[in-house]
C-alpha cells in the first residue's frame, strides 16, 4: 500500500471524511509466481476467503517475480503479501526489516525445512510460511522405456532463470552422493565450492547426459524445461518434443501438469543418482512461501487464512488436478478421491516414504551466488571438460567469500540454521 493510501486510511478511520468507512479500503495486494491455471486456481482461493470483514484482495502474478518486487520495494510501494521460493532472497528481505514477523498463530506452522530456525536480536523468529510443496528428487519416464540405458531429456531456457533445471540436477547429486549433511553445509555456504564431493556431482551429471552433438546442446539451451509448445501454445514436455529423442528426465512434482496422461511414469531419482543407499530415501524439496510486506493487520490475517487447513482444503478444491497444490505437514489431510495415481504417489513420497527432506540449495543461497550457479551451469553444459569446471567452480567459490564476508558483519541477524529436515 503506498503511503497516499496510508494517509487517506487513516483519515477515514478518524471519520474526518463523510462517508468513509470499512468498506471503501483498498484490497490488499498479494504478489506471486503463479499464472495460468495456477493463477486462476489461486484468484478463486482469495475470493473465497472471507474474513467478514468485506476485505478484498488483489493478485498480481508473474514470472518475473524478482524483479517485481525489487521495483515495488525501490517505489516504497510493497505488496502487502509477497509469496516467493527463495530462502536467500527471503533472508536478505528479513535482514534489511522489510519483512514483518509473523504472528504467533502463523509462525505455529513455518515447517521445517522450508522455514528454517532464524535468530534475530537472540530471539527466534518467523518471517514466512509454506503456503505449498513441491518434490524435486524425481524421474518422469516413457512408461514403456528401459531403465537400464536411459537417454536423458535437458531443457535449460527459463528467461531470466534459465539454468535453474541444471542446478537441480547438481543439487539432487550433492545429496544422494555426500549426504544431507553436507549438502546442508553445502547449500548455507558453508563448504567450499571445491570439495571434492561438489566437484564429484558434476562430473557425475556430465556422464549420464553423455557426449552430445553441438546441435543437441543448442537444442537444450535454448529449449524452455516446459518443452516445445503444442496445439493452442500449450507446452507438452520435453518427453514429447519433436528433437528431443530421449527417454527420462529429472524434474520436479510440478511437471505433472504437461504428463496427464498414461504414457509416463515417474519414480524417485536416487536409483539413476549413483549413489549412497543410505540416502535413498532422501527427498530434495522446494516450496512457496508467504511474507508479510505490510504494517496492515489484514495482511497477516490473510496469510493465517492461507496456511490453515481451511484454507488449503478449499484450494486444492478450485485447483485443477494438473496443478493442485501438496503441502507440508499435512497430517488430517489426505489427498483428494479424484487425485490421479501419479498425484497420489507424489504425495506419498513427499509425506510417507521421505526420511529426510532438505530445501532447493540454490534457493537457499544468496541471489548472487544463486545467480553465478545457473550461469556455471549453462557454461559447462556447453563445454563439460575439467578444465572448464575446475575454473567455474573457483569462479564460485570466489563469490561464495564475498556474499559470506559481506554479510557476516551483522551479529544482530544469523542466517538460516539448517535446511534440512
Amino acid at each position: 500500500m503506498s503511503r497516499v493510501l496510508r494517509v487517506l486510511l487513516v483519515v477515514c478511520l478518524l471519520a474526518l471524511v463523510p462517508g468513509c468507512g470499512a468498506d471503501t479500503r483498498d484490497p490488499l495486494v498479494v504478489l506471486g509466481p503463479w499464472t495460468g491455471e495456477e493463477g486462476k486456481a489461486f484468484e478463486a482461493v482469495l475470493d473465497k476467503l472471507d474474513d467478514g470483514t468485506g476485505r478484498t484482495y488483489t493478485y498480481e502474478g508473474t514470472r518475473s517475480l524478482r524483479e517485481t518486487l525489487v521495483s515495488q520495494l525501490e517505489a516504497d510501494d510493497p505488496p502487502d503479501v509477497a509469496v516467493l521460493n527463495s530462502i536467500g532472497e527471503l533472508t536478505e528481505y528479513a535482514r534489511s526489516d522489510q519483512l514483518k514477523p509473523l504472528a504467533a498463530e502463523t509462525a505455529q506452522r513455518a515447517y521445517p525445512p522450508w522455514v528454517p530456525v532464524m535468530i534475530v536480536d537472540n530471539k527466534v523468529r518467523a518471517y514466512w510460511v509454506p503456503l505449498k510443496a513441491d518434490l524435486k528428487s524425481l524421474v518422469w519416464s516413457k512408461r514403456d522405456a528401459p531403465d537400464d540405458k536411459p537417454s536423458w531429456c535437458v531443457g535449460l531456457a527459463s528467461q531470466a532463470t534459465s539454468g535453474w533445471p541444471g542446478t537441480d540436477w547438481i543439487e539432487d547429486l550433492v545429496l544422494h552422493q555426500a549426504g544431507p549433511t553436507l549438502y546442508d553445509a553445502w547449500a548455507r555456504g558453508l563448504l567450499d565450492w571445491r570439495d571434492p564431493a561438489v566437484e564429484r556431482a558434476w562430473t557425475t551429471w556430465a556422464r549420464m547426459l553423455g557426449k552430445r552433438p553441438p546441435e543437441s546442446v543448442e537444442r537444450s539451451l535454448t529449449t524452455s524445461f516446459e518443452g516445445v509448445s503444442g496445439a493452442g501454445g500449450q507446452p507438452r514436455g520435453l518427453l514429447r518434443s519433436p528433437g528431443f529423442d530421449c527417454t527420462h528426465e529429472h524434474q520436479s512434482a510440478f511437471i505433472r501438469y504437461v504428463y496427464a496422461g498414461d504414457d509416463v511414469k515417474v519414480e524417485p531419482s536416487a536409483r539413476y543418482l549413483d549413489g549412497e543407499p543410505a540416502y535413498q530415501d532422501d527427498f530434495e524439496v522446494a516450496g512457496d512461501m508467504a511474507a508479510v510486506f505490510s504494517e496492515d493487520p489484514d495482511a497477516q490475517q490473510l496469510v493465517e487464512r492461507l496456511s490453515s487447513p481451511a484454507g488449503r482444503k478449499i484450494w486444492r478444491a478450485q485447483a485443477a488436478p494438473s496443478v493442485r497444490p501438496l503441502f507440508p505437514d499435512t497430517a488430517g489431510l489426505s489427498p483428494p478421491t479424484s487425485a490421479t495415481p501419479v498425484e497420489q504417489k507424489i504425495d506419498s513420497l513427499l509425506t510417507s516414504h521421505a526420511r529426510t527432506l532438505c530445501f532447493d540449495a540454490s534457493d537457499v543461497m544468496p541471489p548472487e551466488l544463486r545467480d553465478a550457479f545457473h550461469r556455471a551451469v549453462l557454461e559447462f553444459f556447453r563445454d563439460p571438460t575439467q578444465r572448464q569446471l575446475d575454473s567455474l567452480l573457483q569462479q564460485l567459490e570466489t563469490v561464495r567469500v564475498q556474499v559470506n564476508s559481506a554479510s557476516g558483519t551483522d551479529r544482530t541477524f544469523r542466517p538460516p540454521q539448517s535446511i534440512c529436515a
